[in-house]
């Protein structure tokens, strides 16, 4: 193969009149595109990793065969997992997709300063192991809304909601991501590979549950590690590439690819910044592996292992959109314009095809295929959880068997599988995706778990108020993503005098959004607040009486003072002391014919 031609086979073989066809090609148009034909040696690449992973799925399940199919061992892999598997598994969760492909993809368009998805998600994983991890596991929780449903009774379902949503988001991202990459790697159709990948995935979900998805974690994790850190060298040096930290800002100090943030940019910055660090910490994904470790103490020391990794992973990702973008890409054998607009989500496995040697290349574009496939079940495996276990248990069915929710949490796989695929073939840019995860779950989510763990006077008047109202104002504030028009707004940020000039003012300054995601989270934690506090005292003041208590939060103890009626604990057994019977040695005694001498006879309990 001839120096600068394209590491994988047959795209290198490009005639010079299917050069011409492709000169005429939009950037768009650039990929699954049948004038390039099946690349066979990228085709070959992935069978064997997608091969090596779903073996990897099917071995895990076989090892649990014997054991007990109930809720625990499908959804929780009998709070059996290992520290190594555990930690590996939890880094593994966060890097998917998004997080690689997204993160270069922003890198690339926007420079490093608004990548911030990769390091607010990386340093959640800190926050959420030092205060939220330790108490979820002490409570021996299935699933991150069991203190909702058990403080909150029904109503507290509503949780699982935003958080399947939000699941069912993130792995559309990661699908996506998936699709542009076999984009790229085989020339088909994205929509192809986007359901192909979603089958696969969705089959060693259904095959092994939990345990399926740890193991094949830990295969995906080793490939993303070893696969990006071998090529990025190899791209950071290609000819085509110049020094990333040659071209500079107006400032002429600080790198081009660094980015820069506007004036009347910062409180878009500064509301992405809250989102990303907080909105990471409420996801179900995290704690279905919190709670399957044995010990509290090694749930933390997962999600401390799993940030390590997370935050190491992100600096190959950022860097391969820093390579891009320094890239004479009409230097290299990629037959296209540079990428721009909704191709960019493109830059990486672009960059690890033509800027990388055929071997280096092979294995790398591989290896992130199929570990960015197995990410994906992960989240719909989530987001399943939650819907059989706390919707379809707590409140459609109270009273079914075990064996019916995991017939359940099938059935909501597949269900979530299909809805998944449709966002990652309708939505263009995965770093959009990969940030509205986070959005419902740090407006709703995230206020309403730090006050059901860490308060104990909240009740089901202030959760419901703080949903409704919460998701209400989050909508109002409209979503481009969504297609969701901005109805009110909390303010603006202006720019620099004459920053965004026009022919009748010359002197128009840029204006930009305050911070109204971080505001709605306020306002929604204030309502709990206070309509918690509210409540209560009017029942214990006896404004109210407990006949007009709608939701049967409070009751009178003993001594008359209002107590909550449920709390956040797991429900044990409880027998009152009345009802206890010791029992009693059944003893006789036996004499021996009017000897001195007898025995006794132990004749069981009474």
């Amino acid at each position: 193969m001839a120096e600068g031609q394209s590491p994988l086979g047959e795209v290198a073989g490009i005639t010079t009149t299917m050069g011409t066809t492709l000169a005429n090609l939009t950037s768009e148009e650039c990929f699954g595109s049948q004038e390039l034909g099946v690349n066979v040696g990228g085709l070959i690449a992935i069978i064997i990793f997608y091969v090596a992973v779903l073996l990897v799925g099917i071995w895990a399940s076989w090892r649990t065969r014997k054991e007990e199919q109930n809720t625990e061992q499908v959804m929780l892999a009998g709070r059996d997992i290992g520290l190594f598997v555990g930690v590996l598994t939890m880094g593994a969760t966060w890097v998917g997709g998004g997080f690689i492909n997204g993160s270069a993809q922003e890198t690339y368009n926007a420079g490093l300063i608004w990548t911030q998805a990769p390091f607010g998600y990386g340093l959640s994983l800190l926050i959420s192991g030092t205060f939220y991890a330790r108490k979820m596991r002490e409570a021996e929780y299935v699933t991150m809304v069991d203190p909702f449903t058990q403080k909150y009774g029904k109503w507290g379902a509503l949780q699982a909601l935003p958080a399947a949503v939000s699941e069912i988001f993130w792995s559309a991202s990661i699908l996506g991501a998936l699709g542009s990459t076999l984009q790229v790697i085989l020339n088909l159709d994205e929509k192809v590979s986007i359901i192909m990948s979603a089958v696969i995935a969705l089959g060693y979900t259904l095959l092994g549950g939990l345990i399926s998805v740890a193991y094949t974690d830990v295969i995906q994790i080793f490939f993303i590690v070893i696969g990006l850190f071998l090529a990025l060298p190899f791209a950071m040096t290609h000819e085509a590439v110049a020094n990333i930290y040659e071209e500079k800002l107006s400032d002429g100090v600080t790198p081009a690819w660094y980015g820069e943030v506007a004036p009347h940019e910062w409180g878009l910055w500064i509301d992405y910044a809250f989102l990303l660090l907080f909105g990471g910490i409420p996801w179900q994904c995290y704690y279905q592996r919190v709670l399957s470790s044995k010990t509290p103490v090694r749930a933390q020391m997962l999600s401390y292992g799993g940030a390590a990794i997370a935050l190491i992973m992100t600096g190959p990702s950022v860097l391969f959109g820093a390579v891009a973008k320094a890239t004479d890409w009409s230097l290299t054998d990629y037959p296209c314009p540079a990428p721009s607009g909704a191709t960019s989500k493109v830059v990486l496995p672009l960059s690890l095809q033509y800027l990388t040697p055929p071997v280096v290349a092979f294995f790398g574009l591989g290896a992130v295929s199929a570990a960015v496939m197995s990410s994906t079940d992960s989240s719909m495996l989530s987001a399943s959880t939650m819907i059989a276990r706390n919707f379809y248990q707590k409140v459609i069915r109270p009273k079914c068997s075990e064996k019916e929710v995991i017939y359940a949490l099938w059935v909501c796989i597949c269900i979530n599988c299909v809805i998944a695929t449709s966002l990652a073939i309708e939505y263009k840019s995965i770093y959009e995706l990969f940030v509205l995860c986070g959005d419902f779950m740090f407006v709703i989510v995230f206020p309403q778990l730090t006050l059901v763990l860490y308060w104990e006077m909240a009740n089901t008047y202030g959760s419901v108020s703080s949903f409704f109202i919460g998701l209400f104002l989050r909508l109002l504030c409209g979503d481009k993503a969504l297609g969701i028009p901005a109805t009110i707004s909390f303010g603006t940020m202006y720019g620099e005098e004459g920053s965004c000039p026009t022919d009748e003012d010359p002197l128009n300054a840029c204006t930009g959004i305050v911070p109204f995601r971080l505001i709605v989270t306020i306002i929604g934690t204030l309502i709990h607040l206070s309509v918690s506090s509210g409540a209560y005292y009017a029942f214990s003041k006896e404004w109210l009486s407990l006949d007009y208590d709608f939701f049967k939060c409070f009751k009178r103890d003993q001594n008359g003072d209002l107590v909550l009626t449920a709390s956040r604990h797991m429900e044990t057994e409880n027998y009152p002391l009345d009802d206890l019977k010791i029992p009693r040695p059944k003893v006789e005694y036996i004499n021996n014919g009017g000897e001195e001498k007898g025995a006794y006879k132990n004749s069981g309990y009474n």
